[in-house]
């Protein structure tokens, strides 16, 4: 399948890069991907959910977040709110390309941004999770008792994965002054939740309060016995596999 490398100003003024998977043929309509916290596009579960969903007609992008990847800019100086408006970017370019975005796929703190991001996008007229928080003040308070000395030094680096990463104190702020509940709640759009009850990163608990805040038409699909990065090809493409059947309803 064809693939297209994007490069397009973010939220920060640092340009990003983006990959978009084209179907072969025309495109039942555009999906944009949101990769989980502190990772990339090119992740196992971005790569085959993206190439999952382009095999089912789907123009699909996932690009690196502000200081991630090939993406310019300083991590530390990102929050959880440049990351929604970096997904607005990402939307308006797959617009201004003639893909206006009908699907929005957010993985972890991605699925959090997915749904915080779709009431500021007309065109988008559904949205799945994978392993998704529901709430983003967790992810906060993780990072607060794995780095203490944030409370007086301003800035730390913590150890994420494989990942050394400089984080701010305006991180931990701004993720404690979101509402992904009353985002969800108001989402007026069709949401599939995916989730692991095996995910040892965001319990399974998490999608039950989505699923429960989010109204009718609402889905869940359990992962089985999937990890939380999807670190299994298998178990990401199925995913992808699974969202296009579910989106097609709503894209076709």
């Amino acid at each position: 399948m064809p693939v297209e490398k994007i490069r397009f100003p973010g939220a920060l003024g640092h340009e990003l890069a983006g990959v978009l998977e084209l179907p072969e043929g025309a495109a039942r309509g555009a999906a944009l991907f949101a990769h989980c916290f502190t990772c990339g596009k090119d992740v196992k579960a971005a790569y085959h959910v993206t190439k999952a969903l382009a095999a089912a007609g789907l123009a699909v992008m996932r690009f690196d977040f502000t200081g991630l990847g090939e993406s310019g800019g300083d991590f530390s100086e990102t929050d959880f709110t440049s990351n929604l408006q970096d997904l607005l970017a990402a939307a308006a370019t797959l617009e201004e390309r003639g893909h206006p975005v009908r699907l929005l796929v957010g993985h972890s703190l991605g699925g959090a941004a997915a749904i915080m991001a779709a009431r500021h996008l007309e065109t988008v007229r559904a949205v799945a999770t994978i392993a998704a928080p529901s709430e983003t003040r967790d992810l906060a308070a993780k990072l607060r008792r794995m780095a203490p000395q944030l409370d007086e030094a301003g800035e730390s680096e913590v150890v994420i994965g494989p990942r050394r990463l400089r984080i701010r104190w305006n991180l931990l702020e701004d993720l404690e002054r979101h509402d992904v509940a009353d985002a969800v709640a108001g989402l007026g759009r069709p949401l599939l939740v995916l989730h692991s009850p095996a995910d040892k990163t965001v319990s399974v608990e998490h999608a039950a309060r989505l699923f429960r805040l989010a109204r009718h038409p609402r889905s869940f699909v359990s992962l089985d016995a999937a990890d939380h990065l999807l670190s299994s090809a298998r178990d990401a493409r199925w995913c992808g596999e699974l969202i296009a059947a579910w989106a097609g309803r709503y894209l076709d």
